[in-house]
């Protein structure tokens, strides 16, 4: 048999309903066992229930549904039908990583079963038991879909689409029409450029001239109505929150725009360096495009402005576009599997199931796939439309940018067609002339050898989800655990410049400034266009009390950066400690506009005005202040400072009780408030602040004197002298305590 011939499609050994009921639950096992010993193997790592990047924000989208907020607010930017399915897990089986993997695990597996029936149906028994079992060993697949990512949704609606395609195949029932139209909506709210497989779909219909013109049309119709099913409502409440119907997200322009510019490498890069958190997509899209056309833009704007930006790319530079496409249509074959926030390969130290990625993995399912489709090449009347849909998808891929995530709804196809290879390898041996053979395995090899080209180094993988979940840790405050992931992140790719800043930022928190500095030096001799690195490195010296050299940093972190607040702020610091008071109010002014949420660079306004005597416009900067954070104590407390000051007593004992509500057990808050209240003649109500705060922090020696003060001045003779000889007890070279003592008469 040669391509072209016919192969034994689609009946295969005949079967009873009992022999597939049996072998589908087969699968099924086989594919659980496989996802719950890979679940319950890592549930031993630190990392487990760690939710990273997407993972964050899915979760926090679905607490908020779960909270009552089903509609949310603006168009869709995120593809939205994880969240909601998240929010139901959560609603009914409860929020923790364990449960939603577990959830996962079962759906994975019974894609695997809907595969396997696929297969069943278009090619063999021998297919679809194969296609099942590949699929449940499928290492990619079983860490995917047991993370807290889209990917077992992405994978269920897939296969649920070609089990339904399968079905219409065999008889055209408006049924099979009306699901599939259904699923692949689904598809689309969780993979939007899934959305290229309907074209491919209806044409398949439109062509089937062994049907009616009335049935190919009634067909059609109702899998356009299952897709309006499930996308009109979205449409709908996008329009209705956000002013513009959109069927999915409004994220095509800036994904456009990511995969085709002049610095894109194939891969995810975020749009501004190093924010490539998920809350930090759309509003770092938006900035960007609105302060490029110097107006406010809506949605479709936003997509606009970036997708003008890629075709402007395409059009002026279209031999270096085309290098990006095949750069990026290598990566979309290649045997490793690129990460966006956590790898397979550090997975697979702790799983046994994924330990198996060394000798399965792309590399040897894509050729095997290849095998497949040259050795049922003979049914390719029956088949295109699988062929079709795999190219289109590849194709929708490689339009934008290419990692593990997005190129996982190929593997469905590919599995198919290898099960169908493998089934049928023995007959093609013995009945097809030699040079087929000989051809057929001539393309398989060379499939296998470009498959498995050294592009991207696994270790870089390694190094990249172990700085992730260093991130991770430290935001929960673990800094030594963030720690061992940094060090292990600069041990396995010493070139990653944001593993060094980020240990050296850790460093610098626990007041280890010397290896701080190493690591930040380090961090800016591998990029020194890293903006946050040179900041950082700047706050370093300066606490190290290298001030020339900080100063240094912190003016080029704002020119590689100018909107860079934080840096404005660090180097008004440092203008302002030189004595350049006119320079620092500049970058004080600046970093207040450049973040409107940053309260910071307006107390440090107010501080030097105050310092120059200027209360009026200190004052009216840390109102803004407030008005900022008006949940923060410090500026408060600082208003409270310049109220006093100015003689506003009243107002400013209002700001301390503010401080004190917002902050009840800060005990330097309480000690300064009691000092302003006896100032006031407030006694008891002064008293009442110190005793607040020596509970809270007992030895305190100022506390214990203030409050002996207040008691004199009430007359408490006695309680005075005990708080004072308190005092002294905690520190015996206290001399105004000692003082005190003394002038009511008391005796050390």
């Amino acid at each position: 048999m040669t391509p072209g011939s016919p192969t034994r499609l689609p009946a295969g050994v005949p079967a009873s309903r009992h022999d597939r009921l049996r072998w589908l639950l087969t699968v099924f096992g086989a594919a659980l066992a496989l996802r719950l010993l890979h679940v319950w193997q890592i549930h031993a790592a630190p990392f487990f229930d760690l939710k990273l990047g997407d993972a964050q924000a899915y979760d926090l989208w679905a607490r908020q549904i779960v909270g009552g907020n089903w509609i949310g607010t603006g168009v869709f930017y995120q593809a939205p039908l994880y969240p909601y399915f998240l929010a139901l897990v959560y609603g009914t089986l409860g929020s923790s990583v364990l449960t939603v993997r577990l959830v996962q695990a079962v759906i994975s597996a019974a894609s695997c079963v809907l595969l396997a029936d696929t297969g069943w149906r278009l090619f063999s028994r021998r297919t679809g038991i194969a296609a099942g079992l590949l699929l449940a060993a499928y290492p990619p697949a079983i860490f995917l879909d047991t993370l807290v990512q889209k990917s077992a949704l992405d994978l269920f609606f897939l296969c649920l689409a070609l089990w339904l395609l399968g079905r219409l195949m065999e008889a055209p029932r408006r049924a099979w029409a009306w699901w599939l139209g259904v699923s692949l909506g689904c598809l689309m709210l969780t993979r939007e450029n899934a959305a290229i497989m309907v074209p491919v779909v209806l044409v398949w219909i439109g062509v089937q001239r062994s049907l009616a013109s009335a049935v190919r049309l009634r067909l059609a119709g109702l899998l356009v109505a299952g897709l309006a099913v499930v996308l009109l409502p979205v449409g709908v409440r996008n329009y209705a929150v956000g002013g513009e119907f959109y069927v999915t997200t409004s994220q095509f322009g800036p994904n456009f725009y990511i995969g085709n510019n002049p610095s894109a490498d194939g891969t995810y890069k975020s749009l501004r360096p190093r924010r490539g958190k998920a809350s930090f997509e759309r509003q770092d899209a938006t900035a960007m495009a609105e302060q490029a056309m110097g107006r406010t833009l809506t949605p479709a704007e936003v997509s606009g402005y970036f997708t003008g930006r890629a075709l402007a790319f395409i059009r002026s530079e279209p031999g270096a576009w085309l290098r990006l496409l095949g750069r990026k249509f290598v990566l979309t074959w290649n045997s490793t599997e690129i990460s966006d926030t956590e790898d397979q390969y550090t997975y697979a130290q702790w799983s046994w199931p994924l330990k198996l990625g060394s000798i399965w993995n792309l590399g040897v399912l894509a050729p095997l796939g290849i095998l497949g489709i040259w050795i049922t090449a003979g049914a390719w009347r029956r088949l295109w439309v699988l062929y079709a849909l795999l190219a289109a998808y590849v194709a929708s891929l490689i339009l934008f940018y290419v990692f593990a995530r997005y190129r996982f709804p190929m593997v469905p196809f590919l599995v198919l067609f290898a099960a169908a290879g493998l089934a049928d390898l023995r007959q093609f041996w013995r009945t097809q002339r030699r040079q087929a053979v000989a051809g057929c395995a001539a393309v398989t090899v060379a499939t296998a050898v470009f498959c498995n080209l050294p592009i991207v180094p696994r270790n870089r993988l390694e190094a990249v989800s172990a700085y992730n979940y260093g991130v991770g840790f430290g935001e929960q405050g673990d800094m030594p655990t963030a720690i061992g992931y940094y060090q292990t992140a600069v041990a396995l790719d010493p070139g990653l410049a944001v593993a060094h800043n980020a240990l050296g930022l850790a460093y610098g928190q626990q007041g280890d400034l010397a290896r701080a500095a190493a690591q930040l030096t380090a961090a800016v001799q591998l990029d020194p266009s890293f903006a946050r690195a040179q900041n950082n490195l700047g706050v370093v010296l300066g606490q190290q009390g290298h001030l020339a050299e900080a100063l240094l940093h912190f003016r080029e972190a704002v020119r590689l950066d100018p909107e860079y607040a934080e840096a404005h702020n660090n180097l008004g610091q440092m203008l302002a400690a030189r004595g350049q008071a006119d320079e620092a109010v500049r970058e004080y002014t600046l970093a207040a506009d450049f973040d409107p949420s940053y309260a910071e660079p307006l107390l440090n306004l107010a501080r030097l005005r105050a310092q120059q005597g200027r209360l009026d416009e200190a004052i009216a900067a840390d109102r803004k202040a407030i008005d900022r954070q008006p949940d923060a104590p410090a500026p408060h407390v600082a208003l409270a400072q310049l109220l006093v000051r100015t003689g506003q007593l009243n107002e400013a004992i209002s700001q301390y009780e503010r401080a004190v509500t917002l902050k009840p057990d800060d005990t330097s808050i309480r000690n300064d408030f009691g000092i302003l209240l006896a100032e006031a003649g407030r006694l008891d109500a002064a008293a009442e602040q110190f005793q607040r705060a020596i509970q809270l922090a007992p030895d305190r020696a100022s506390t214990h004197n203030n409050l002996g003060i207040v008691l004199a001045r009430q007359g408490q003779l006695a309680a005075a002298a005990a708080e004072f000889r308190r005092a002294l007890a905690i520190n015996p070279s206290y001399t105004e305590a000692a003082h005190n003592l003394e002038r009511i008469g008391g005796k050390p």
